[in-house]
């Protein structure tokens, strides 16, 4: 009789501490909401807008873009300083692996797309000046968090990111990428 009462009082706390509520931080949580990490908020940089679009996925990568900055005459870095031949674009972002096995992540492989439909690559010098990364082993539910850099002529506006997650079973080159619009439908 006590081994079952034992194993009884076993599988209840196993199954209690695998079904806990939501960590209690200062709000109540609604019966429908998913425990979440306390991540920091951060405050938005000077120059910085705020961009609250929904995040979207390329294969297993999830892309969460987070600020937009435009109008940025030069880069200033630790080592150098580097004049636009227009006007720099810089979009944060967050990138999550949701996959099960690590990717290789070419975090500078992004386009940005302008209004009038033009194709913009990361801008080398830039990225290199601010220490941006460049290829990453994206490990498996692994979280990057960086800036992205573009040199747009004056004239024209940025419109979207078009963001690359990285090669997948079904997409083996990672020829095919995903449009996120850089304001809300």
């Amino acid at each position: 009789m006590r081994a079952v009462w034992a194993v009884a009082v076993a599988a209840s706390v196993l199954v209690g501490g695998c079904t806990g509520g939501p960590v209690q931080t200062g709000s109540t949580p609604t019966a429908s909401s998913a425990e979440t990490y306390p991540v920091p908020v951060q405050t938005v940089r000077p120059d910085e807008r705020a961009l609250h679009v929904p995040t979207t996925s390329d294969g297993d990568t999830a892309f969460t873009l987070l600020g937009l900055t435009t109008g940025i005459d030069a880069i200033i870095g630790s080592h150098a300083e580097f004049e636009a031949k227009g006007r720099f674009v810089r979009v944060r972002m967050s990138v999550v692996n949701n996959g099960r096995s690590s990717v290789s992540f070419a975090a500078r492989r992004h386009v940005l797309v302008d209004d009038r439909k033009g194709e913009h690559a990361t801008d080398a010098q830039a990225m290199t000046i601010k220490r941006q990364p460049d290829v990453v082993d994206l490990g498996a539910n692994v979280r990057l968090e960086y800036d992205v850099y573009y040199d747009l002529p004056e004239d024209v506006k940025p419109l979207a990111l078009r963001v690359y997650g990285g090669p997948t079973l079904t997409d083996l080159e990672d020829g095919t990428g995903t449009d996120i619009p850089l304001t809300r439908p």
